[in-house]
């Protein structure tokens, strides 16, 4: 009977089965990092190391620390490795740094520095409570109602290194949690998230269950006093541990579990674990606010934002914001917007400047991923009007595969790296999703384009930013709530091709209620006295003009024709 269920476990799960990965580090020291198998890549997960058989004899090392707050000798240190060793350095959307181009001769004697400097890189990968994220002003900004530092500490205490949960959880779990009434970025990608919230007269949080990088985690009915987060979190591990499924590797994340037995299935197995009956969820403490590059902190002082190059950042960087904060006695903490933050400021001063406008931009790891197809942190620079989207604090989310870890519907304008052939050769671009409210959680960002050419890229983003503008809205998100919810994708996408295709400005007009695809049609012969509906079909007509607009030669002054390649067989 034992061997029948194996055989079902998805290939992972049969490898637990064998050997747990507790057990299996006990060989770390023996390992010949030339020559591993694809159990060791699974393992070697677990403790912050990542490689694929196709890259052979390189690595990446993830570090985690909660609530990414570190201490200027972790930075220092940080620098001093990555340079001796000639690595590239990438700050994580989960608050962290990842290292890459670690070769197989060193990876060893780097993991080992790391992890004796206070550095850790265990459970940041693999099947694991990931690291466990906040706002970077937990506790310090006037925003900050409730400091979840030491609360994300115990949490992480209980579930590093213990034996029974390294590695032995069905698939990965992210969590977050913020005590602040408005965030630096959204928490509702999480598969768990504990949100600010009121009851009666205290203070607590409101939990959001289900959410990942394409769903909105959604309320399930719970409020947590701060001295009942501890417990929940175990009541939670204990239970995915024991009732999720570890078949198919695509049905095993949170997500699945509450489609596959229900919210209320799930909180009855949970509450067995917590003790006690749940009491229903409190009203929600969350507010909107655009955050700037110096802001005031409740002791008076300042905290700065230093905006990475999308996410990457060099070690003499990382050296100078150390050596500035060391003389002068301040704290460091990294977002999960991939920034630097520097707490403690006298004055509105630093001694640097930020090498690019990205405070409000998420990306990927681009090209030093395999998976990505293309490299986000250099096509940003060229295809995004970086000042508008600056100027506005637009959220953007830049993923290079579909995988999303930039998060990409979870932002007012998203972006998938994609490869395609459809308009002439094998050529970069990108899938284009706007409108998420993801302030409060209602939801994800939906798809405008699904695929437009790097040429053009920056034009029709442009295009997104200026219509916004003339809306006159305070931010993307009232923009998206009031204007584009009450419209179709493809009327969305026939409006701005038809803007592009005339070289117009044409705002979208305030509608009180979704509007029918015949006032759609309407509005569009209204404003577009080119406009022609294909084959009676909105979406065949945003295929058409597309390819008419990004594809046509002679037209299109970027259109590369296709390779003639000859077929020997």
């Amino acid at each position: 009977m034992a061997d029948e269920l194996e055989k079902k476990l998805n290939k992972r799960e049969q490898y637990k089965a064998r050997l747990k990965p507790y057990d299996y580090f006990k060989e770390f020291d023996t390992l010949d990092f030339d020559s591993l198998g694809e159990g060791d890549r699974y393992y070697l997960q677990d403790f912050g190391i990542f490689n694929t058989d196709f890259l052979e004899d390189e690595f990446t090392v993830r570090l985690r620390n909660g609530g990414g707050r570190f201490s200027h000798e972790q930075f220092s240190f940080l620098a001093d490795l990555v340079q001796k060793y000639e690595l590239t350095l990438v700050i994580t959307a989960r608050g962290g740094f990842q290292l890459h181009d670690v070769y197989a001769d060193d990876l060893k004697e780097i993991w080992h520095k790391l992890n004796d400097n206070n550095l850790s890189t265990w459970q940041s990968f693999g099947d694991n409570i990931r690291n466990i994220v906040t706002d970077v002003y937990d506790g310090v900004h006037p925003c900050s109602v409730l400091e979840v530092h030491p609360l994300i500490e115990e949490m992480h205490q209980f579930i590093l290194k213990n034996p029974k949960y390294v590695g032995m959880l069905p698939r990965r779990v992210s969590i977050g949690i913020s005590g602040n009434s408005a965030n630096v970025n959204s928490f509702f990608a999480n598969d768990i998230y504990f949100a600010l919230a009121k009851k009666g007269t205290e203070y607590g949080f409101n939990v959001y269950m289900g959410g990942k990088n394409t769903e909105i985690a959604k309320d399930i009915n719970i409020f947590l006093k701060y001295e009942e987060v501890f417990d929940f979190f175990k009541a939670f591990v204990s239970t995915f541990y024991t009732h999720g499924s570890r078949f198919s590797r695509s049905k095993t994340r949170l997500f699945y579990m509450i489609e596959s037995i229900g919210i209320e299935k799930l909180k009855s197995l949970m509450e067995q674990e917590f003790g006690k009956d749940f009491t229903s969820a409190g009203e929600l403490q969350l507010e909107h606010k655009d955050f700037e590059e110096f802001e005031t902190l409740k002791d008076g002082t300042y905290a700065y934002c230093y905006q990475s190059n999308f996410g990457k950042i060099e070690p003499k960087e990382v050296q100078e914001i150390a050596n500035f904060a060391q003389e002068n006695k301040l704290s460091l903490r990294v977002g999960i917007d991939q920034n630097i933050y520097i707490l403690g400021l006298k004055e509105k001063s630093v001694p640097f400047s930020s090498p690019a406008l990205s405070s409000s931009i998420v990306a990927c790891a681009g090209n030093l991923c395999p998976y990505a197809v293309w490299s986000i942190k250099e096509e940003a620079q060229k295809y995004l009007p970086l000042e508008k989207i600056y100027k506005h604090r637009i959220k953007v989310g830049f993923s290079g595969c579909a995988k999303g870890c930039g998060r990409h519907r979870h932002t007012d304008i998203g972006l998938i790296g994609l490869k395609t052939n459809n308009f002439g050769d094998t050529d970069g671009g990108a899938r284009v999703f706007i409108g998420a409210e993801h302030d409060n959680g209602q939801s994800v960002a939906r798809q405008l384009f699904s695929m437009v050419p790097f040429v053009h890229l920056k034009e029709t983003i442009t295009l997104v930013v200026v219509l916004f503008e003339q809306s006159n809205y305070k931010n993307f998100q009232l923009y998206a709530h009031n204007i584009l919810r009450h419209y179709s994708e493809d009327f969305l996408a026939l409006w701005h091709l038809y803007n592009l295709k005339n070289s117009l400005q044409i705002s979208l007009e305030k509608q009180e209620n979704p509007m029918s695809e015949q006032e759609e049609l309407a509005l569009l012969q209204t404003h577009f006295k080119d406009f022609y509906l294909e084959e009676q079909s909105m979406k065949k007509s945003v295929s058409k003009l597309v390819k008419e607009l990004w594809s046509v030669e002679g037209k299109d002054p970027h259109y590369k024709p296709p390779i003639k390649r000859v077929n020997f067989r």
